[in-house]
């Protein structure tokens, strides 16, 4: 590409053509020769009159200009100007490699990083050099092709869920050097990490390199962490910077099994800092729907941390020595504990032999001595996989010789025999308070009630590792809570009762708070990697760079050790993990994360990722030089005096052709309205006040109903926007109601009127047009106000679209429902819980009447809009993908209005043989 003033050309040669105009102006100026003069007798007769119409011997001057620029017009059409070309690549006709990042870290500004790639593999196509792309996360040798080739392949380029590791960078490393020389293209995702300083230092040995960063900052989200009867929220991002807000949202399932926002918390950081916290009471029954914490605003694996069984409501075995007296419920040994527990935790009664198959999570024994060997085994095993058991001592362990002279395997310490109380052998002048709880305590920050008392209790044996087993000691030093690790499970004792006879413990709401750390919240924390040895975790659930879930497949199983050590990469990509009937999340971000800035070398090329659009003017030029050429022909034409005579018809046309059609205007007579929308099929939308959004709206349905009228019988007429408040809706069997934030509240009439709409058949397409940054529901503006504006709707239950929905095949056989966007949140009416597939049938005999609501976020118009000329007006997705993508809008539109003209005909037993056949079954 040349560039002359600022405007590059793609055919700069072509100019050479304007050299001709100062001939093509001569040629155009030049006139017959003069005739030969001859006498002629009868002229005479002529003499005397005049002609009614005269012609010049040359042409107006103005005219040839206006020529002379038509032409130039043409020929710099031609030539392909570029206005805001791109400066070319450095010199040469070398390969360039183009090194990518493509991590978690750079997802949420993935399209503008690919904007950027296909800027540059433009620049190199004009240079015509080859080019190849390195992936950082998944080093392959790159094949050196030609721009174009690349840039049909950009949109299968995608980020991975982890940063390089050091083997990747080893194996990228190794890769450049087997390559010949280059230029490189480094696109950074900002984050520096081991290795990508030798691996700079590799790129720069074969050629010249510059960088291309964004200059947005990167955040994170660590583990959720639950103390304190909270769940704590880390937030960090790489470069401190002004003060900024940031929301985390909680999601997970509300009681019917919805995925939706559970709640909502503010993290702020401060000017300057890295890091923001906040955190969130949840009860626990919410802690056990909750799946994942998002920081809303950012699309990226690591701006989601998932949740596993940490925070699940937790099921307890409550297991006594004795039972209570008939009466005295207040004296039983699990009275107190049950108290506590019950409000957060699932509570199992039964003997040790019943309650183990049942894996609880805790199991306590109050005032329990002796175990038979067929009850102690399996209990140990249990806590060798993870279960935690509670002990509390009573009369019996102080009048038994469990633990006395060798540590009993389900005591965790040894003890003396007999007790101690106030006035015993081992006496206290008086009840004995508690020390404050130390640091690394699980009850470390209770406070501790004065009116908190012991009289009496089991006393250690002193050993060198009871200090480290003690949790929590009287005021004089004595244990009173001990605790032991075995396997990945753990033993606690109470050395007091459960019941108030040893002391007032079970009585205070300090004791409701240590059993809630202890049986509830035990499970928060990540388990060490030791406590996994020798077992294995089969991946459910893993995500993708820009934090979406999905099915693990076939992915191996990884080591448990590995699982909380091992850095994520492809045989370890964050997820659900699962062992037997345990979950643990493997997340992008740890407790220990850092997020570290990428900084780069003085004498590096550091540019960022946005390029003024470059703007192509042959079509501008072109159109002007038609403009010019039909401005010649009506100048030749008056100048001829022909223009008023034999034009009027001709210029009636180009203006009739130039001025609005005043078909589009809605009537203002409702009896016109009423006339023309009912006298053919008319697809309708809501006006929201927005004249963007109507307009979209509007090309939306015409072109959904130019593609009925060509693929179907239906032929529908033009598409019309309704006001609510004054239309009448029955006309109209679709309405298409594109949500705004800003847009009003109907009336109550309107209110009225649409729900009369409903229960006669007709069907509203809510549309959030969100789904690029929510999910449907209350996460986004557009989601709180659909549902604003759809409470006083009488709307039936919904479901999300299901597989065997009519909608799936009324015209077309569709498994996704994309429009501008692809998300599969489509919800319809929910089908009648009866419903069940006939044998022979491919599908349930659902509902037999037509959903009346179809509600989603996918931006369906935007896909659907076309201009005057036919030609899409908005762009969709890239290359062959997104026309594939506009395609299958088209198809969803298509059924959806033959599903409200038809109903579910397509249920019918007649249709069986040829659904199985266009099935393939």
């Amino acid at each position: 590409m040349s560039v002359f003033g600022g405007i590059g050309f793609t055919a700069p040669w072509l100019l050479l053509a304007l050299l001709a105009l100062p001939i093509l102006w001569l040629i155009l100026r030049a006139v017959p020769p003069a005739p030969i003069r001859r006498r002629f007798p009868g002229v005479a007769l002529l003499l005397g009159l005049a002609d009614d119409e005269s012609t010049t011997d040359r042409t107006p001057w103005w005219l040839l200009l206006l020529r002379m620029l038509a032409v130039a017009a043409i020929i710099v059409g031609l030539a392909g100007p570029v206005l805001n070309p791109q400066a070319e690549t450095e010199q040469g006709s070398g390969p360039i490699l183009m090194v990518l990042d493509g991590s978690w870290a750079g997802a949420s500004g993935w399209d503008r990083q690919l904007a950027a790639v296909d800027a540059q593999l433009t620049r190199a196509g004009r240079a015509e050099r080859t080019v190849g792309i390195l992936t950082l996360t998944d080093p392959q040798v790159p094949t050196f092709q030609s721009a174009d080739a690349w840039r049909s392949r950009l949109a299968g380029l995608s980020p991975a869920p982890w940063q390089p590791s050091p083997t990747e960078i080893t194996r990228a490393t190794e890769i450049i050097a087997e390559l010949p020389a280059f230029d490189a293209m480094w696109f950074s995702d900002g984050l520096d990490y081991p290795g990508r300083d030798d691996l700079l230092a590799a790129l720069q040995s074969k050629g010249a390199v510059e960088v291309h960063q964004s200059a947005s900052n990167v955040i994170g989200i660590a583990p959720a962490v639950y103390q304190d009867g909270a769940i704590d929220l880390t937030l960090r991002r790489a470069i401190p910077g002004p003060e900024r807000e940031a929301v985390v949202q909680a999601h997970g399932r509300d009681p019917a099994g919805n995925a939706r926002v559970l709640a909502t918390a503010n993290a702020s950081f401060e000017a300057g800092a890295t890091e923001a916290t906040t955190s969130l009471s949840l009860p626990a029954e919410m802690r056990a729907r909750l799946t994942s914490f998002d920081i809303a605003g950012q699309r990226s694996a690591g701006a989601r941390t998932l949740v596993d069984d940490g925070l699940r409501r937790r099921e307890v075995a409550l297991i006594s020595g004795r039972g209570a007296q008939e009466g005295l419920q207040l004296l039983s040994p699990l009275h107190y504990i049950e108290q506590a527990l019950a409000p957060n935790a699932d509570l199992i009664d039964g003997t040790l032999t019943d309650v183990l198959p049942a894996n609880p999570d805790v199991i306590v024994l109050a005032d329990v001595a002796t175990l038979s060997p067929a009850e102690a085994e399996p209990l140990q095993e249990w806590i060798d996989a993870g279960g935690m058991l509670i002990r509390f001592a009573g009369p019996r362990i102080a009048a038994s010789d469990v633990s006395r002279i060798d540590e009993d395997p389900l005591m965790p310490v040894r003890l003396r025999a007999g007790g101690r109380s106030v006035g015993g052998a081992m006496s206290w002048g008086e009840p004995k308070a508690l020390a404050p709880f130390r640091n690394g305590s699980p009850f470390f920050g209770l406070p501790v009630p004065d009116d908190v008392t012991v009289s009496a209790q089991v006393v250690a044996q002193p050993d060198p590792t009871l200090a480290d087993r003690v949790i929590a000691s009287l005021s004089d030093g004595t244990p009173l809570v001990t605790r032991k690790a075995v396997g990945q499970g753990q033993i606690v004792l109470f050395h007091v009762t459960a019941t108030a006879e040893w002391s007032t413990l079970p009585l205070s709401g300090l004791f409701v708070q240590m059993m809630e750390r202890l049986a509830v919240s035990s499970g928060a924390s990540t388990p060490e990697a030791d406590s996994l040895d020798g077992t294995s975790w089969t991946p459910l659930r893993v995500m993708d760079g820009f934090g979406t879930l999905s099915d693990a497949g076939n992915l191996p199983g990884v080591a448990g050790p590995e699982l909380i050590s091992a850095p994520a990469g492809p045989a370890l990509p964050p997820g659900i993990y699962g062992s037997e009937d345990r979950r643990l999340a493997r997340n992008v971000l740890t407790a220990e994360t850092t997020l570290t800035p990428a900084t780069w070398p003085s004498d590096v090329p550091l540019r960022g990722l946005a390029l003024p659009p470059e703007q192509l003017l042959a079509g501008a030029l072109l159109s002007l030089a038609i403009l010019l050429l039909v401005a010649d022909v009506l100048a030749s034409l008056a100048l001829s005096g022909l223009l008023l005579r034999r034009s009027t018809g001709t210029l009636a046309l180009v203006l009739g052709l130039g001025l609005p059609q005043m078909g589009d205007a809605q009537e203002t007579d409702p009896e016109s309205f009423a006339i023309r929308s009912a006298s053919e099929v008319t697809l309708a939308h809501v006006l929201t006040g927005n004249p963007d959004v109507d307009e979209v709206a509007r090309a939306g349905l015409t072109g959904l109903s130019d593609t009925l009228y060509f693929r179907t019988t239906v032929e529908p007429a033009l598409p019309t926007g309704v006001n609510l408040e004054q239309d009448e809706l029955a006309f109209f069997p679709i309405l298409y109601w594109p949500v705004t934030p800003e847009q009003p509240q109907p009336s109550t009439e309107a209110y009225g009127k649409l729900n009369d709409y409903l229960r006669s058949g007709g069907l509203i397409l809510f549309d959030t047009r969100d789904a690029d940054i929510a999910s449907y529901g209350a996460a986004s503006p557009n989601g709180r106000k659909l549902q604003e504006l759809a409470a006083p709707l009488d709307i039936p239950p919904l479901e999300p679209l299901p597989g065997d929905h009519v909608l799936t095949r009324t015209f077309y056989l569709l498994q996704d429902y994309p429009g501008r966007y692809t998300s599969r949140d489509v919800w319809v009416e929910a089908a009648p819980p009866d419903a069940e597939r006939i044998e022979g049938m491919p599908f349930r005999n659902l509902n037999d009447g037509v959903t009346p609501v179809v509600i989603g976020g996918n931006d369906w118009a935007a896909a659907w809009a076309v201009r005057r000329d036919g030609a899409p007006l908005l762009p969709i997705g890239r290359g062959y993908a997104g026309e594939r993508q506009r395609e299958l809008a088209y198809r969803f539109g298509v059924n959806l209005v033959m599903h409200v003209l038809t109903g579910n005909y397509k249920s019918d037993q007649v249709h069986v043989p040829a659904l199985l056949d266009r099935l393939g079954q």
